[in-house]
């Protein structure tokens, strides 16, 4: 068996005239200038250089130039919205990969509603899944951030998590069948929309969450649900991450899986967002240490929620869980608050810069956590400003501490890795995971090693050997074979 190593060779002007042959005039990039976006992170400073950008229209086109790639030994990066977070869609700097964007791959199939399903490709942008599940009143739950700009595609390989995982579940949870070019150019079609299927190994699950490094999807068949016609959203004020944590106990014992969303924030990402970032506003007169956003969603009228909602929180109160609270009198309210959460990036660019940490462990160590490396950083780095927020309801923090006004930002560079390790030492103390939905690219892969059981390790190494022997795709991302 030849070696999984990185291809470091450039590509050949020869195979480049191959690989345009296959796609046609509209369907690459050559010039510069027009392939620099593709080649660069819109965060986190992650760049390369490829001689070609192929923008394939079909699962044929993506096979053939798979076919030609593996043939030559040629590295291929799959991309969809580049909005990834962790630099697993940028090239390296060598010229030895070509891009395969799969931008123009944006049709949606099929819809059945009978079935509760969409088969759409790779490309289409998960905004527009979202409007086209809510025109047949459905409802596809994956939201986040950059949802109208990135792709199913994408999503699917970074086992994208979002907002509403403590419902409906992380993308893997969301994915019926898939169809795959794997990396000998052969298509794998697993297109089915089957809640059940017991004929062996679930050969889709390899490929969601492995980052384009076991193959490229092309398409894939979703689940939706029923749209919500009840919604109510409340703004919380209370005094700590402990506290959060019983509010959610206590309010998933009293409404059930009608809570959607839950969302820890703390009140110094708050200060940096009003400071830094026009069109916002401070929801209560009152200043809390932290915050919570919660949503709940039910079948039903309007307004059926309201009531439900409020005794709850009455009760909670009563308990001396919060401090105060308000319920959105309006979707327009509503969707204001949602509007200040995903505001939160901007409110860390306006204050100079963070470091990021995508984190999860057990719901009930979650202010452990925060406190043991709020103290563990101000020891290391004093003026390091603390940072946390996110999806408490499914263990996910993003702890993304805010560097001191002293420091520029090639200084808070130079930090980052004793930031990371000292962070990501007490999750894994903690029983966690130093990646919880933004993947492991290329920020993570030398913390890989460290936090992974070495035989996870080649476990993963081995489908990677079996799949791609000769290590093509997406070349040192994820994994060091």
């Amino acid at each position: 068996m030849r070696s999984t190593s990185r291809p470091t060779v450039p590509v050949a002007p020869e195979v480049v005239e191959r690989l345009k042959s296959v796609v046609g005039r509209a369907g690459y990039l050559d010039d510069p200038a027009d392939i620099a976006p593709f080649c660069k992170s819109w965060r986190d400073g992650w760049i390369g250089r490829v001689p070609i950008v192929l923008r394939p229209q079909s699962t044929e086109q993506v096979a053939a130039i798979v076919r030609i790639c593996a043939q030559m030994r040629v590295g291929v990066v799959p991309q969809g919205g580049n909005t990834g977070l962790t630099g697993g869609g940028q090239p390296h700097c060598d010229l030895s990969e070509v891009i395969v964007s799969t931008s123009r791959m944006n049709r949606i199939r099929a819809i059945d509603i009978i079935n509760d399903t969409m088969t759409v490709e790779a490309g289409v942008v998960l905004k527009q899944i979202q409007h086209a599940a809510s025109s047949s009143q459905r409802l596809f739950p994956l939201s986040l951030g950059a949802q109208g700009s990135c792709q199913i595609g994408g999503n699917i390989s970074t086992n994208a998590g979002g907002v509403q995982v403590l419902r409906y579940g992380n993308t893997r949870e969301l994915v019926l069948g898939l169809e795959v070019v794997l990396p000998n150019g052969s298509v794998w079609n697993g297109l089915r929309g089957l809640r059940k299927d017991n004929t062996g190994y679930d050969m889709k699950q390899l490929f969601i969450g492995a980052e384009g490094t076991l193959g490229i999807i092309t398409a894939a068949v979703l689940r939706l649900f029923p749209m919500p016609s009840a919604s109510e959203t409340a703004w919380i004020g209370l005094a700590s991450p402990a506290a959060g944590v019983a509010l959610l106990a206590h309010m998933r014992t009293r409404l059930g899986d009608t809570v959607s969303a839950f969302e820890l924030i703390c009140r110094p990402i708050i200060d940096l967002l009003l400071a830094g970032v026009a069109g916002h506003e401070d929801p209560m007169r009152s200043i809390h240490p932290w915050y919570v956003l919660m949503e709940v969603t039910s079948q039903g009228p309007p307004g059926a929620l309201h009531e439900p909602l409020s005794e709850a929180l009455v009760d909670a109160h009563t308990a001396g869980l919060f401090a105060d609270a308000l319920i959105a009198a309006s979707g327009a309210q509503s969707a204001k608050l949602w509007s200040l959460r995903e505001s939160l990036t901007e409110a860390q660019a306006s204050a100079g810069g963070s470091i990021a940490h995508d984190v999860s462990m057990p719901v009930s160590r979650i202010p452990e956590f925060i406190e043991r490396a709020d103290k563990a950083l101000a020891a290391a780095y004093p003026g390091l400003r603390p940072c946390a927020f996110g999806h408490v309801g499914d263990g996910n923090i993003h702890y993304n501490p805010v560097r001191p006004l002293a420091w520029d930002g090639a200084r808070l560079r130079s930090e980052r890795f004793g930031i990371n390790r000292i962070v990501h030492d007490i999750v894994a103390e903690l029983g966690g995971s130093i990646s919880a939905e933004h993947g492991v690219g290329r920020a993570r892969l030398a913390e890989l090693a460290r936090y992974k059981q070495p035989v996870e390790l080649e476990m993963m190494r081995a489908m990677k050997r079996a799949l791609d022997p000769d290590g093509i795709m997406n070349p040192g991302k994820m994994l060091n074979v």
